[in-house]
């Protein structure tokens, strides 16, 4: 899920090149003005998309209130004649391309062509950005006072997220009227370029590489325990979430650093942006402090002599060409924050040369090197299993042939060796005597499933432990690639990835029931990156049947959580155990995602019992 720099630079150049830009001329709710001056207000209209998307207007009064030399450059002029409308935003942004030669404060009329630029481009879903383009620029006075910023606030953003699309518009809410008093993301729209505020504000999403954190305005929305918002259904999505970045280069002032439940104190002011990562942005000409609030990582508890412990850890795309310093810290994690589980899976472990494309699949070396870091750091010598995926078949970062792993420790755990099982050979499930087993061990499930086309394909394996054996099923579902944001024009967005992701535990559940049907108490573990939430559609057929549940509804909802993403303490990472487990104890060993700093951008998760 992690944004990659590569993705965020093309961005960028494609807007300094003006490649993403699309123009509607879709009609709005407001009539175009009369003939004569044009103002911010009548380029903005009531409805998302602007009424005069398309054409030229001339010489636009308003003041300059804040300048970005970078990324997309241009800067932003704010009408202080208001006309009075809530629905009509009295900002806009002036798209030049190159550096403004404008200052903040500067009285300007703007001439230019009036478009509506979708970030992310028209396939994304995005809403649009209505902007001034290829601007020529009258400065008519230097100094002048900035408009009165608009405060946003828990009183201020409703509790509703986003009206219903129209149906007859593909369910777009783009030329839908504009209620901002009714709904969040409309607040937002009908600000959207105009000189906003925020004060002191819980920070919910880390900062990140790309200097950007995410605050909450409402204190009290589904708080997490440890300061986060939850994402808990569809429904909640966590109205008073926003993006702050800041106008001044990072060579000039250095962006601060925020773990979720710090506090970005004082006052932060700016334009109100429109981005592809992350919707709604309060693009900071002043920046707040931020006070940090000493957030720790998690250590769950050791495993009993008679608990077997079982962990699912996303160690994102690890290879030997990563600093050894990863390797360290990743260790590290595993010996003291987890407690060196007796079996942990592990995903994104990429082959012996990583992202270098040249038919490598083998990733002995990845392996040899992390388990050599866990021993060093005082956890046991343990011993692995996987099965070589074909190359570049399992989706990932070309090349990286990503795959599962199982690591255990042989001084708790023995694992069943049975042969055959190879990247194309599904393991089946028979009967020995009175007991379930596996063909192939370890083996993959299912992999010429159409379910799996260019993804992972699930690693399942026999174990034993105490005289009592144990199946574990390690999964990295498909991503949500290709999904829309949560502030899509399509209201609900498209999430067109659950329907592989549904199909993919369609097949892991008739696994998991396969096991039962043979031997009815069967102890049977599923878990691993499953890439969706615990409310999905996705886990529901992990459950169908009441083959499985999900551990992590055992836990308060506060501490339901695996990973941070635009302010939404969300679950992506799973462990399911079949009946047979009987009581458990589950956790959440919150590490990664909600600080800065990070080793990977999921959280491990560990659930303990005895089979």
């Amino acid at each position: 899920m992690a944004r990659s720099a590569a993705v965020s630079t093309v961005v960028a150049t494609a807007l300094a090149a003006g490649l993403l830009a699309a123009t509607s001329s879709a009609a709005s709710s407001t009539a175009a003005p009369d003939a004569g001056e044009v103002r911010v207000h009548d380029i903005q209209g009531t409805t998302r998309l602007s009424p005069l998307a398309g054409q030229q207007v001339a010489d636009v009064p308003g003041i300059v209130t804040g300048v970005r030399a970078y990324g997309s450059k241009g800067f932003w002029i704010q009408d202080p004649k208001a006309d009075g409308d809530r629905a009509t935003s009295e900002g806009v942004f002036v798209y030049t391309g190159a550096n403004p030669t404008v200052k903040t404060g500067d009285a300007v009329r703007v001439s230019g062509t009036v478009t509506e630029y979708v970030p992310g481009g028209a396939g994304s879903g995005n809403q649009s950005l209505t902007q001034i383009t290829k601007p020529t620029v009258t400065v008519e006075s230097s100094g002048n006072e900035l408009p009165a910023p608009v405060t946003i606030n828990a009183k201020s953003v409703p509790s509703a997220y986003a009206p219903a699309g129209d149906p007859a518009d593909g369910n777009s809410v783009n030329k839908l009227p504009l209620r901002p008093r009714s709904y969040a993301l409309d607040l937002y729209e009908s600000l959207e370029g105009m000189n906003v505020r925020v004060g002191s504000s819980r920070v919910v999403g880390a900062s990140d590489p790309y200097n950007e954190l995410w605050v909450t305005v409402k204190p009290h929305e589904n708080t997490t325990r440890r300061g986060g918002a939850r994402y808990g259904s569809y429904e909640a999505q966590n109205t008073g979430r926003l993006q702050i970045q800041q106008l001044a280069p990072v060579s000039e002032q250095p962006f601060p650093k925020a773990d979720v439940g710090d506090v970005l104190t004082g006052v932060t002011e700016g334009p109100l942006d429109f981005n592809q990562f992350g919707g709604y942005t309060l693009t900071a000409r002043s920046l707040g402090k931020v006070v940090g609030k000493g957030l720790e990582r998690e250590r769950t508890r050791p495993q009993r002599e008679r608990e077997l412990a079982v962990a699912t850890y996303n160690v994102e795309n690890l290879d030997p060409g990563d600093p050894q310093a990863k390797f360290d810290a990743l260790a590290q994690a595993v010996v003291t924050n987890l407690a060196s589980p007796d079996i942990l899976a592990l995903e994104e472990i990429q082959d012996n040369n990583g992202a270098k494309n040249d038919g490598t699949v083998a990733a002995d070396q990845t392996l040899t090197k992390f388990t050599d870091a866990i021993a060093a750091a005082g956890g046991p010598r343990y011993a692995w299993r996987s099965v070589d995926p074909e190359n570049n078949k399992d989706g990932g970062e070309p090349g990286g042939n990503i795959r599962q792993v199982f690591l255990y420790n042989p001084e708790r755990v023995s694992f069943t060796d049975r042969d055959g099982g190879d990247a194309t050979t599904a393991t089946d499930v028979v009967r020995r005597g009175k007991r379930a087993a596996l063909t192939h061990s370890p083996g993959r499930i299912d992999p010429a499933n159409a379910a799996w086309t260019n993804s992972r394909k699930p690693l399942a394996g026999e174990f034993t432990f105490r005289g009592r054996t144990v199946f574990v099923v390690a999964n990295h579902f498909a991503s949500k690639g290709g999904d829309e944001s949560l502030t899509s024009h399509h209201q609900p967005p498209s999430r067109s990835s659950e329907v592989q992701r549904v199909k993919q535990a369609e097949a892991v559940n008739a696994f998991a029931r396969k096991v039962r049907a043979v031997e009815r108490n069967a102890d049977v573990v599923v878990l691993g990156d499953i890439n969706d939430f615990e409310f999905s559609p996705a886990t529901r057929a992990l459950e169908a049947g009441g083959a499985l549940r999900a551990g992590i509804k055992s836990l308060p909802r506060a501490e339901r959580y695996s990973y941070v993403y635009q302010g939404n303490s969300q679950v992506l990472d799973q462990i399911l155990v079949s009946p047979g487990v009987g009581r458990f104890a589950y956790d959440s060993v919150h590490i990664n995602a909600e600080f800065s700093a990070q080793n990977s951008d999921h959280d491990p998760q560990i659930v303990r019992f005895k089979p």
